[in-house]
């Protein structure tokens, strides 16, 4: 009999690639979001376009039991989304009902395996004031002091997943997502996260030029390829280790070498100016030892062959729009 999966959040980019990976594993895939993907067709079977905060969608996507539930949905952006404060309310009141009813529907329809993503930013952000030594470990995580809202509503849901496995024999996994990036994503309009939005900039300047870096440019972030995330979440999903573990890379960098590893791969002449800008924690990078203990894995792939991907396909859809619009 073939599997079933759902997957809340298959809209955005995580889920979708997440739907593609689950069908080629022959699953039967049902995707839930608020829209469809703007970059890419669904391969789900069936996608339900709804609102998770709505109990009566939650009841009717969940209306059968799956054998693997993935809550990837939650109101999130880039650090121009989450940093400047104006979202907060937002952040906490709709990622948090998101979870709060996602979980209660598979306990109750006696599902046992969920996974959530959790997120990095709800590591204490008096071990992340060193760019250069940050502490991301998981036994870091108390006391807590995530440096936004978001990473408190992250911190809440994870003990919410822990919970219901303590509770009502439940078998939640949870993984805290480091920086995930790649192709196929939100590229542009605010929400997106720094590699796009580096990308963009490059893609979009002419030679000679200068891109805009949002702080002094030294903040240091590992950021994950996307097919390296979906191995170490279904990984983690089937294993018998509930976390919560990292899923990132280890592959420190600054936001300007970032800009500069991205510059040189355009071939344009750019320089960077770096302005006054939200910019979250000094420094943050991923501790690869639990998950490497536990699952005997962790991910292996160089963040310049990432990138170079991710900018290829930025690149192309910057120059598909200018097509259009010169075609209007």
């Amino acid at each position: 009999m073939k599997k079933t999966a759902l997957v809340c959040g298959a809209g955005g980019f995580i889920g979708g690639h997440l739907v593609t990976r689950l069908k080629s594993e022959g699953f039967w895939v049902r995707g839930v979001d608020l829209e469809f993907n703007k970059y890419q067709e669904s391969d789900a079977d069936d996608f339900a376009i709804g609102d998770l905060r709505d109990q009566n969608v939650v009841a009717r996507v969940v209306d059968r039991k799956f054998d693997e539930v993935y809550q990837l949905a939650a109101d999130m952006g880039g650090a121009g989304y989450i940093f400047t404060g104006e979202n907060d309310a937002s952040v906490m009141h709709n990622s948090a009902t998101i979870n709060l009813n996602v979980l209660d529907a598979c306990h109750k329809r006696n599902i046992k395996r969920v996974f959530y993503s959790s997120s990095a930013c709800m590591y204490p952000e008096y071990n992340q004031l060193d760019p250069n030594n940050p502490n991301c470990s998981e036994d870091s995580a108390y006391p807590a002091n995530p440096d936004s809202e978001y990473g408190w509503e992250k911190l809440f849901s994870e003990r919410l997943y822990l919970a219901y496995n303590r509770n009502f024999g439940m078998e939640c996994r949870v993984a805290r997502y480091h920086n995930i990036f790649g192709p196929k994503g939100t590229w542009t309009g605010g929400k997106e996260k720094a590699p796009a939005a580096i990308c963009r900039k490059v893609a979009t300047s002419k030679d000679g030029s200068s891109i805009e870096i949002w702080g002094d440019g030294l903040q240091t972030r590992s950021f994950l390829f996307i097919d390296e995330c979906l191995e170490g979440t279904t990984r983690l999903l089937r294993s018998s280790f509930e976390g919560p573990v990292n899923i990132g890379s280890e592959e420190m960098i600054s936001i300007n070498d970032l800009a500069r590893m991205v510059i040189d791969m355009s071939g344009k002449n750019l320089g960077i100016n770096n302005i006054d800008g939200p910019e979250g924690v000094r420094g943050r990078n991923s501790d690869n030892r639990l998950i490497a203990e536990m699952l005997d894995w962790k991910p292996s792939q160089k963040l310049r062959d990432g990138i170079q991907l991710t900018y290829d396909w930025i690149a192309s859809e910057v120059g598909r729009r200018h097509n259009q619009l010169d075609g209007a």
